[in-house]
């Protein structure tokens, strides 16, 4: 999904956006807009001035020319602001397209029959006949036909078509990276898939909906704003009405177009014309980043998240934690613990498991055992094992290794508790391995921070924004690990119910949380986080819980996703203010205009020395329509955000937009009055 593209525009958006700034002309998609479906109105009123001018011998509306000249200004405005809108939807259709051409009606080879891995009877037949809780197989060069979670076998896949990245992943049954996507690419091995989703419901068939905007609400902040623009609006029309009264009491003649003009140069039209193009781009800047945001609210709430939930392995350590050392329990023979944790693991596919098997050197595969019985890892036992032969091998979490001996009344050695306990203290993870309820042993498992993640914590500690931890390790471990990388805080021993009450209790304190998950035990703590960030490679369960789906699997890309939500907020904000700013100048344009020649002390109020009243209006109106699309570019790009606090932020934006749209309005009307002064 990344694009090579740079530039905010190019030849093909710009002449889509351009037709379709005069599509959006229609009155029922102007409504939408308050503000400028009150120019539009304007603008109408215009037109028959205009008419009325040119047919009348009377001069009482002033000249055709004057009068043609403010219609085509107002109605260039009016174009400007579709176009702010169109040209961040042509970004999205672009996307869209290319999206579609992934999307194809392929061949699948559906499993009727379902025998041993290489023996399934298959029947072909199009995709688009492919039903939820079908099965179907891909080798090596096929595309996967349809949304589904691997059930049988391991495979690389290209999924550049979705992502834009060029490196292959791999995709496994029986993890919480089993999820594929139709349209991506099968480049070797041989899967087995179950269909989750139904035809034209896919997650491809989802991205595209959401790239065109079809989906996409304006969210609370955006709807508030809108409402106190129009409240603005209605301000303005009572004070330009109220003006009629004025003006008739100083015998001052004012020309419909003038009352126009001011209204028009009043109202917040700069922020009213790109309100929805800011909102758009928001999206726009997560989908480039490869992140799938189902609304516009959650990447808005991003940008006020409190609370940012991440688990330990593989966001903040670089995950796959390797067996480094076997410790046998006193009177235990060191061959002892390494038979019977490498017994323990042969069916672990985690790369824990796999990794204590390299390190025993034991060569060891489940058909090779006389009838084992194997026990699953799940969350909420946290252990795992075998039993064979009589015996019952078990290997797991301090705490849980340690009840299953207590109950069976065997104590827990004092070495082995200190060599827990040295362990964990230095960042490791000790897992207990215990036969028959008998402590035999510690395997420690070691895990390395990642490069740089202590600055990025530091930053998100400057946005005011609350880092946690989520590990199953102990506390020790998980205390240590916290503190290298800088967290704030940390949950230990994290069962999913765990994640859930954390987020509860922070959102009880009226706190926003965010969180990032890719398996089915995740689904229910990202449904109830306010930003939940589901992975691509996660479990169907996941994305449908979350309300983004990131398509780099990148643990880390919450922290992006604070960023691009704050700069839309910020963008929003840094634009209002300006447009409002930038009122107080056509105030001093175009009031001493209409009133000069009948009260001449207004002439000091003419601070900016303009020509004449025409040229004021003139250069007034037509600023007021020419910095819409100045400001486009900075509207579809965003404001930078620095992380340097909401009360610093407040000041710099006050000072260069408050400021600067007090400023650039006087400077831009006294430049275009003196062009208008040599054209007039």
């Amino acid at each position: 999904m990344k694009s090579n593209q740079t530039r905010i525009f190019n030849k093909s958006h710009l002449k889509w956006a351009m037709k379709q700034s005069l599509v959006k002309l229609n009155p029922a998609t102007m409504m939408r807009n308050p503000v400028m479906f009150t120019v539009q109105i304007g603008t109408l009123i215009m037109f028959f001035v205009v008419v009325y001018t040119f047919l009348s011998d009377h001069h009482d509306q002033g000249s055709v020319w004057y009068n043609l000249s403010v219609f085509l200004i107002l109605f260039a405005t009016l174009l400007f602001a579709n176009f702010a809108e169109a040209i961040a939807e042509a970004r999205g259709k672009a996307q869209a397209d290319t999206l579609r051409k992934t999307r194809k009606d392929t061949t699948a080879k559906k499993v009727v029959a379902i025998g041993e891995i290489y023996a399934d009877e298959i029947k072909e037949m199009p995709s688009s006949l492919l039903q939820i809780g079908d099965r179907f197989i891909c080798v090596a060069g096929d595309i996967i036909p349809m949304d589904g979670e691997i059930i049988k076998g391991i495979a690389t896949i290209d999924e550049s078509a979705i992502t834009g990245e060029s490196a292959p992943v791999i995709r496994e049954s029986g993890g919480d990276k089993s999820s594929v996507t139709g349209g991506t690419k099968v480049l070797s091995d041989r899967i087995v898939v179950q269909v989750t989703t139904e035809p034209g419901q896919t997650f491809l068939d989802k991205m595209i909906a959401l790239v065109e905007g079809a989906n996409r609400q304006k969210t609370p902040n955006e709807i508030a704003l809108t409402i106190l623009l129009a409240a603005f609006t209605l301000l303005f029309l009572i004070v330009c009405v109220t003006l009629k009264p004025f003006a008739d009491y100083a015998q001052t003649p004012i020309t419909i177009a003038a009352f126009i003009s001011l209204f028009v140069c009043l109202i917040p039209t700069t922020i009213g014309g790109l309100l929805s193009a800011i909102g758009i781009a928001g999206m726009d800047r997560a989908l480039r980043a490869n992140i799938i945001a189902k609304s516009g609210k959650a990447v808005e709430t991003a940008g006020d998240v409190d609370v940012l939930l991440l688990d330990k392995t593989g966001t903040i350590t670089i995950g796959n934690r390797k067996a480094t050392k076997f410790h046998p329990a006193p009177g235990v023979s060191i061959s002892t613990l390494v038979n019977a944790a490498a017994l323990s693991s042969v069916a672990d596919d985690t790369p824990e498991g796999k990794s204590i098997i390299e390190l025993s050197g034991i060569s060891l595969s489940a058909t090779e055992l006389k009838d084992p019985v194997f026990i699953s890892f799940t969350a909420q036992t946290r252990t795992s094992g075998i039993d064979i032969d009589g015996k019952r091998i078990r290997k797991g979490a301090f705490d849980t290794i340690c009840k299953l001996a207590q109950h069976a009344g065997n104590t827990v050695p004092d070495q082995t508790k200190k060599e827990v306990e040295e362990i964990a203290t230095n960042g490791g993870t000790p897992l207990l391995v215990s036969e028959n309820e008998k402590i035999i042993g510690v395997v420690e498992m070691q895990d390395i921070i990642k490069p740089g993640i202590r600055e990025r914590f530091q930053r998100l500690h400057r946005m005011g924004v609350k880092t946690v931890m989520v590990t199953g390790d102990n506390p020790l471990t998980a205390k240590y690990i916290a503190n290298a990388a800088g967290v704030d805080d940390f949950i230990a021993e994290a069962k999913p119910e765990d994640k859930m009450n954390y987020i509860r209790r922070e959102q009880a304190e009226g706190k926003l949380v965010a969180m990032m998950g890719d398996g089915t035990n995740d689904a229910p703590a990202l449904a109830q986080a306010d930003v939940g960030v589901a992975m691509n490679s996660g479990t169907q369960a996941a994305k449908e819980a979350g309300n983004m789906v990131d398509l780099d699997n990148d643990p880390t890309k919450l922290i992006e996703i604070v960023e691009i939500g704050k700069q839309l907020l910020i963008t929003r904000g840094t634009l209002t203010t300006f447009s409002i700013a930038n009122d107080v100048a056509k105030y001093f344009a175009i009031v001493p205009a209409l009133f000069i020649s009948s009260i001449p002390a207004l002439q000091a109020l003419n601070i900016m020395k303009l020509e004449s009243p025409a040229s004021a209006i003139l250069s007034a109106v037509i600023f007021n329509a020419i910095i819409i699309p100045l400001l486009i570019p900075l509207a579809l790009k965003g404001v930078q955000y620095k992380p340097i606090g909401a009360s610093a932020l407040l000041r710099r934006n006050l000072l260069l937009f408050g400021m600067g749209g007090v400023i650039v309005p006087f400077i831009g009307i006294k430049l275009i009055d003196m062009l208008l002064s040599v054209i007039m």
